[in-house]
């Protein structure tokens, strides 16, 4: 007997459907999130169970189940396949491919709901999580393992955030998931395409669960690539996390609480909603050193209806995340992408998480930003001229919305960042026009590895605006400034000279 491993199980009966809730009698003994079986495939989970039956959420239906069935349980919590050969694939919260690339290889299998870990074996954030959006790594700046919302109405730009910075851990050492809940197909195929033209894929995977996929596959997205996430975790890697989107989830599992008969708190949610997001929202953490030192980040996105940020599942996950980024219609509309409100979002991690170059070069810019904004107003009311000083920070201000502003899938390099942020602050910027900022911005990248890649290196190298990293970036920004006025000259010129050669200009010399 001493080889041989015995698996206690049980045998139940359908007793009654309802939706995507099966329920069971029979079982004498229960735990919430146990396996069960109905055969030809079918499984489900345990969610509920009182002294006369167990209430059993499909999770997977091969055949229609139907009253009288039978249903087997073991005492083994629901597990998913976990596996280094994920990355690159495309996964429903089975972990059964999507992508048509046949089966996925897995290393083993993993809980779907385990403890978060404990506090005693975390360390203090102090890694920068770059995500190439100069407004998030200026201002709100973001440190791995952290949770950080994003919130805002409908086509505001959210998704943008994640894939931003899916994209800019190219040559990084983070892994990263994008978790769809809830997505139409047509959506996640833009997705993927992007993924594809940025070759995201060869440190990416995504978990999705459709808007056709049954309730219990979208409730359990989220937690299958958080076990994901802990299977890399335990190895001390990075990786990052993004749920598009949690309002989604919520609707699914406020489907499944009314099918369980469960009473209906504010906005028909269950009362224990927010144990359900705070419990998967806690696995974010960066371990200790003696626990290998990797991180797990959250980016979870929640949709809101008209910038009510007082609606229920909103304001819950404000009191469970670490800060929050607010996308404002006003701004999206006005041409401010990406629209974030600095006055609503902050990171409660702080500047500690930031490089040194970037937290000097940044203190002082979100009240510039939120003064030029009020300024901007007021000169708006005002009918009459406006001073000299005025007309300066109205300028300034402008300069400093172009800088803001970044077009999607195009994040940009930290070292590019501290140029940028470092010849704003020093004034280098304020001959050029707006329409010559945005050059300024667009081609910097090019020219620098072009002219003066040894000035990246060195800013990425020292992180800190030393002496010497100084002296480099003003040599090389006023050699770019220069150029740009230069070009800005050479135009002017060329447009005379085809007015001297015109006919008009001919004509009038006779």
């Amino acid at each position: 007997m001493s080889g041989i491993k015995l698996q206690y199980t049980e045998v139940g009966t359908v007793r009654a459907l309802r939706g995507c809730i099966v329920f069971v009698r029979g079982f004498r003994n229960c735990i919430n999130g146990q396996l069960i079986k109905f055969g030809y495939g079918t499984i489900g989970m345990i969610v509920g169970f009182n002294e006369e039956e167990a209430q059993v959420l499909i999770i997977k239906e091969t055949e229609r189940i139907k009253t009288g069935d039978k249903a087997t349980a073991s005492i083994e919590p629901f597990e998913t396949p976990v596996g280094s050969k994920f990355i690159g694939r495309i996964l429903n919260p089975l972990a059964e491919p999507l992508d048509g690339l046949g089966p996925v290889e897995w290393d083993q299998k993993m809980t779907i709901f385990p403890e978060s870990p404990p506090i005693l074996v975390r360390q203090p954030l102090k890694l920068t999580l770059e995500t190439g959006i100069k407004v998030l790594d200026a201002m709100i700046p973001i440190g791995r393992g952290q949770r950080e919302l994003i919130m805002g109405d409908k086509s505001t730009g959210k998704t943008t955030f994640v894939t931003d910075t899916i994209i800019n851990q190219k040559n990084t050492d983070v892994i990263c998931i994008y978790c769809a809940i809830g997505k139409p197909r047509s959506a996640l195929a833009k997705i993927v395409q992007l993924f594809k033209e940025h070759d995201c894929f060869k440190y990416s995977l995504i978990v999705s669960s459709g808007a056709s996929a049954p309730p219990g596959q979208q409730y359990l997205a989220p937690y299958m690539a958080c076990s994901v996430a802990e299977y890399f975790l335990q190895q001390g890697k990075h990786v990052f996390i993004g749920f598009d989107d949690f309002t989604k989830h919520a609707w699914c599992y406020r489907e499944i609480s009314l099918l369980l008969g469960r009473p209906p708190g504010r906005d028909s949610y269950p009362g224990d909603i927010f144990y359900l997001h705070s419990k998967m929202i806690e696995r974010a953490c960066y371990l200790d050193q003696k626990r290998g030192g990797g991180s797990v980040t959250f980016f979870p996105i929640v949709e809101i209806l008209e910038g009510d940020l007082t609606a229920f599942v909103p304001s819950n996950l404000v009191s469970m995340t670490d800060g929050q980024i607010y996308l404002s219609t006003t701004l999206f509309g006005e041409g401010q992408k990406p629209a974030l409100d600095l006055g609503l979002s902050v990171s409660r991690v702080g500047s500690k998480v930031q490089w040194p170059a970037i937290k000097s070069l940044s203190g002082p810019l979100r009240l510039e930003y939120l003064q030029y904004r009020e300024l901007l107003r007021i000169s708006k009311l005002k009918a009459t001229g406006h001073s000299d000083e005025t007309l300066e920070k109205l300028k300034r201000g402008a300069i400093l919305t172009e800088i803001l502003r970044q077009d999607k899938d195009r994040p940009v390099p930290q070292e590019i960042q501290v140029i940028i942020f470092y010849a704003f602050n020093k004034k280098m910027m304020n001959e050029l026009t707006i329409p010559e900022v945005r050059l300024f911005q667009d081609e910097l990248l090019g020219y620098a590895l072009k002219n003066a890649p040894d000035v990246l290196k060195l800013v990425r190298e020292k992180r800190k605006l030393e002496p010497d990293v100084e002296k480099a970036i003003t040599d090389f920004v006023n050699r770019y400034v220069q150029d740009i006025t230069s070009k800005r000259a050479k135009v002017a010129t060329d447009k005379f000279d085809d007015y001297v050669d015109s006919e008009p200009a001919v004509a009038a010399k006779k």
